[in-house]
């Protein structure tokens, strides 16, 4: 039997005549030639439609990651690549974005950095001016002479000497911040006494108690308490807590000491009455340069830069230990909490 029939394909409006010719053949035979001449350029087309319904996507997705490419060199960090694939070229928007949203937090850390250093610097400036300014004044009235008579030549003197000590503080102050933020910052540990440590400082600092009319008050337990620390930190934040205590303090008045350990640690509590705090003075006690307002600056303490807890904080953490504040009411203890360490 011979079969033969035309078939005619519109394509693009223009007419294809194909001619299929099977020659002698059964009707078997003629239905597999026909569909293998009719499903060959149907698959053909199909492929063709699929390659470039898939090439068209990933040309458009090439292009959006060009385009964000472009967006975010330009500085726009917070543009984010709209490329959703569970192929390579979503993990390279993946990357983008996760590259754009570093970048981001890198400059946004940075600002902060720099901020920070703007209010440091600004903080210095103001506190170093204020007795700068005092001391120049003296002097010029003591190279003048003007002075009425030797009474009033020596409190020039006096008034000059206690600004100048209040600056050599502040300074002191500012390079024991720097030098505990620096990167370089280590501590020289050894054993030593915590209450004997203590039990010097506070000998130390009874008659500047006295002087401001206020009475320390101790409970030190008189056996050693070891602990692995550097000594000159630890009294550094210790005497800037006792020195904070008396400055807020209400006068007359009183300052109590105490030292508590358990198994792992050893706290020191600073307690003290003074004029009570609203939550946001609180909240921000431990800032550098934040100063509360109601200090006793009447009674000859003089106010310092604002740093005196942060770094009594900082040295507390570099010891892995902590210092926080526990305020009720008119009541505020500071309690400076320290691991043993190793071996002690």
């Amino acid at each position: 039997m011979v079969l033969s029939f035309i078939i005619t394909i519109a394509i693009n409006t223009s007419l294809s005549i194909l001619f299929f010719h099977f020659g002698n053949a059964t009707k078997l035979d003629w239905v597999f030639n026909f569909l293998a001449y009719l499903l060959t350029p149907m698959f053909f087309i199909i492929f063709v439609i699929t390659f470039f319904t898939l090439t068209r996507r990933i040309v458009k997705d090439l292009i959006a990651l060009e385009q964000g490419l472009q967006i975010i060199s330009e500085g726009d960090l917070s543009y984010r690549v709209n490329v959703v694939r569970q192929d390579e070229l979503g993990l390279v928007a993946l990357n983008i974005n996760r590259m754009a949203e570093r970048l981001e937090q890198q400059i946004i850390k940075e600002r902060e950095i720099e901020k920070s250093k703007m209010e440091m610097i600004t903080g210095i400036s103001h506190d170093l001016r204020t007795p700068l300014t005092s001391i120049i004044g003296y002097i010029e009235l003591l190279r003048t002479e003007s002075y009425q008579d030797k009474k009033e030549y020596t409190r020039f003197i006096q008034n000059t000497y206690n600004k100048a000590l209040h600056l050599k503080k502040l300074l002191d102050d500012l390079f024991e911040y720097t030098r505990l933020n620096s990167a370089d910052s280590r501590l020289n540990l050894e054993r030593i006494d915590l209450s004997q440590l203590l039990n010097q400082l506070l000998f130390e600092f009874e008659p500047i108690a006295q002087e401001n009319n206020v009475h320390l008050i101790k409970d030190i337990d008189k056996s050693p308490i070891i602990t692995l620390i550097d000594s000159e930190k630890i009294a550094r934040a210790i005497d800037n807590l006792l020195m904070n205590a008396l400055k807020y303090s209400i006068s007359p008045g009183s300052i109590s000491i105490r030292i508590t350990t358990d198994s792992e640690h050893c706290t020191i509590e600073i307690e003290n009455k003074g004029t009570p705090l609203s939550q946001d003075q609180e909240n921000r006690l431990f800032e550098r340069f934040y100063k509360v307002d109601h200090s006793r600056k009447s009674q000859g303490i003089q106010t310092g830069a604002g740093l005196g807890l942060s770094i009594a904080r900082n040295i507390a953490e570099l010891h892995k230990g902590t210092l926080t504040l526990k305020h009720t009411h008119d009541v505020f203890t500071f309690q400076l909490r320290l691991p043993f360490g190793e071996d002690c």
